[in-house]
């Protein structure tokens, strides 16, 4: 369901190494999250950090879409970067996983494997 690599870079670089790859990979960061921040600005004593990047393929989000509209809901894909016990992450939930929840089209099924590969290979490039 998941795919999560830990890397010995610092959150603000393997965030910067995350943002380099996606755009590597010519797809877009439509937003960056700033979750540890957020909450620490609403007063809360938040002591991690954690990004949540939305990247999307449009030309994959647009396939997935005129496939089923409804998918939209699934769209675009997350992906986190971390730091928990001292340790930094990056993962997502698995687009093929998440897209075979709610729909069981074999079209669907080859995009979003696509996708995944696609996304498991710029996680692996930001942490290595």
């Amino acid at each position: 369901m998941h795919y999560i690599v830990d890397t010995d870079k610092s959150f603000e670089q393997a965030a910067s190494d995350l943002d380099e790859a996606v755009k590597a990979r010519k797809l877009g960061v439509l937003h960056v999250h700033d979750l540890g921040a957020t909450l620490r600005s609403k007063g809360l004593d938040f002591k991690e950090d954690c990004k949540v990047f939305e990247v999307c393929s449009p030309t994959q989000a647009a396939n997935v879409m005129e496939i089923d509209m409804s998918m939209n809901m699934a769209l675009p894909c997350r992906i986190s970067v971390w730091r928990t016990a001292g340790q930094t992450r990056i993962g997502m939930i698995r687009p093929a996983w998440l897209l075979d929840q709610v729909s069981d089209d074999p079209r669907l099924a080859e995009i979003a494997a696509e996708v995944e590969r696609d996304t498991v290979a710029m996680i692996d490039a930001a942490a290595a």
